[in-house]
């Protein structure tokens, strides 16, 4: 499925904004940005509930634009889900098969093995679907959408009412279940982690545009601007402008700081991005990290088997991250605390 020169309006509002965008057959791609960025508008155009106010959408070469939502070769996954409570699970998960009059007997049988494919028994079939917990209910509606045995499956949010540890256990079942079938998942979700667990390709969105599409590692490690660096995950942001020397200087901290790399002719000033994994608490007889500071230690935060420390240095806050080990500082002492030059990303003003 592809998009070219996509804008939705309404009225004067545009929602989306010359898209062009190529799905890969049998991807899994997903959609984030923050609320308003046209995420939702975006998917229900391409499932057909919303049509373009101009450009083109194309599925294997063919524009289709108007062919309805029930003519596409596509199923969407609601954050509502949208199950029918009065029906059985497997009456919910037969529904798109009744639909296209398949026999009983066959129905039966594909709906007995969507469930197995969603990771729920068999057993459920003849459950009322309102006595099914959260998870359940959530495996249904995916069972359903892959009884509709459609090429494209889209999801708008589908966890985001789920609990954490539900959630980090679904997120990896519609993984398998999509490396299980082949088909091509579009996703959207406000979770950045899962976006970076589930995808192949991710999709920045901004203001009704694409910000960046690459691999979570591309995303994360290589953005294309403060937007999304800042959007895929925690960041130190320090103001620099060039100093004379070909060097960065923030004077409030008193700070020269050596770039990533050779500062661009035209770069007066901007914000130097460190991620919170790439700093690192320096220790007494260390004197050979290039860009360092000194701070007081105000909270830490366990994350597992890492530790984040937030530290105070003038009027900034810094977070560093590191490994959780015994002997570390606590709150209220003085550290330094550095990184090197390539570990640092730099976005011109």
């Amino acid at each position: 499925m592809e998009l070219r020169g996509v804008d939705k309006y309404f009225g004067d509002l545009a929602a989306v904004e010359q898209m062009d965008l190529a799905f890969e057959e049998g991807e899994f791609f997903t959609l984030v940005g923050p609320s308003g960025s046209g995420k939702t508008t975006l998917i229900r155009m391409l499932a057909g509930m919303e049509s373009p106010t101009h450009g083109d959408i194309l599925l294997r070469g063919e524009r289709i634009n108007e062919r309805p939502a029930n003519q596409r070769p596509t199923c969407m996954v609601f954050q509502s889900l949208a199950l029918f409570p009065h029906m059985t699970v497997g009456g919910n998960v037969e529904y798109p098969l009744k639909c296209k009059k398949v026999p009983v007997a066959e129905r039966r049988e594909r709906a007995a093995q969507c469930l197995e494919l969603a990771h729920l028994p068999v057993s459920y079939y003849d459950r009322p679907v309102t006595t099914c917990s959260g998870g359940e209910r959530q495996r249904v509606a995916l069972a359903r959408a892959l009884a509709f045995d459609p090429e494209i499956l889209f999801f708008d949010e589908p966890l985001s009412a789920i609990d954490y540890r539900l959630r980090k256990t679904l997120e990896k079942e519609i993984k398998d279940i999509q490396r299980e079938t082949g088909k091509t998942f579009v996703y959207i979700t406000h979770s950045l982690e899962e976006a970076m667990v589930m995808s192949d390709r991710i999709g920045v969105m901004r203001e009704g545009r694409l910000a960046q599409i690459g691999t979570p590692h591309e995303i994360y490690t290589e953005p294309v601007d403060r937007f999304v660096s800042e959007f895929m995950g925690e960041v130190n942001s320090i103001p620099v402008k060039r100093s004379d020397d070909g060097q960065l200087r923030n004077d409030e901290l008193g700070l020269t700081v050596t770039p990533p790399g050779p500062l661009n002719e035209s770069f007066e000033s901007g914000t130097l991005i460190v991620r919170p994994e790439n700093m690192r608490l320096l220790k007494d007889d260390e004197t050979d990290t290039v860009n360092e500071l000194t701070g007081e230690i105000f909270n830490e935060y366990l994350l597992g088997s890492r530790i984040q420390f937030q530290l105070r240095s003038e009027n900034h806050t810094f977070l560093v991250e590191c490994m959780r080990e015994s002997g570390r500082p606590g709150a209220g002492e003085s550290v330094r605390f550095g990184w090197t030059p390539a570990e640092s990303m730099l976005f011109p003003e």
